[in-house]
């Protein structure tokens, strides 16, 4: 059994897994502001020095974390995907200004770990993707409820939202998404698909 399986940093595995039972109201004192200043600082340290190196995480949990991310948006044609975008650094260095949201991935790490032991004696991170996916395909969705893998579902649900805001708040998603900030245009054309959609809608 792995250290941390036990212990971490002196918290008990009942402590790490009701971290998990926080919600996003839970970390309200997470504002705006700090996430943005949280992401000038890692692209400040990217930037400085290639790599990031992670604040609050364990690297055994960042390192979960970054294989989360890359399965919730993988890189592709279009996309950089989550993974390069540093995601998960983002969500480590929030984790760093929160104890709340810091228990919900050291408890959600510690479940997707034990639950892959149960499965196929491996932790998450050391799994084969096919074993990765076979358990993410079981906490993805609400449907699959219930008492063994309701913990697992609550904080799936929960990273792949901070993931899709992790990286649609990167350069590469808001280069992907084609925002050009607060900037005059000489020119808008509404797309047809939208004039489409209104004439087909209109009362007249």
């Amino acid at each position: 059994m792995s250290d941390y399986s036990s212990k971490r940093g002196g918290v008990s595995r009942r402590n790490l897994l009701q971290g998990m039972a926080v919600t996003a109201a839970a970390v309200s004192g997470v504002t705006p502001a700090m996430a943005q200043r949280a992401r000038q600082k890692v692209e400040a340290e990217r930037t400085a020095s290639g790599t990031y190196q992670p604040k609050a995480l364990t690297d055994h949990e960042y390192r979960t974390l970054q294989k989360l991310a890359d399965w919730i948006i993988p890189a592709g044609a279009n996309t950089q995907g989550a993974l390069k975008a540093g995601a998960a650094d983002w969500i480590d260095l929030m984790s760093s200004e929160s104890e709340e949201m810091l228990g919900i991935y050291t408890g959600g790490i510690f479940w997707l770990d034990a639950a892959m032991r149960r499965m196929h004696g491996k932790n998450f991170a050391n799994a084969t993707e096919a074993d990765q996916r076979e358990l993410l395909d079981l906490i993805a969705y609400r449907k699959n409820e219930s008492p063994e893998l309701g913990p697992g579902i609550r904080f799936f649900a929960w990273a792949r939202k901070m993931v899709v805001d992790a990286y649609y708040t990167s350069p590469a998603g808001i280069q992907e998404l084609g925002y050009l900030g607060n900037k005059a245009v000489s020119k808008f054309d509404v797309p047809p698909e939208c004039m489409d959609y209104a004439i087909k809608h209109s009362p007249a």
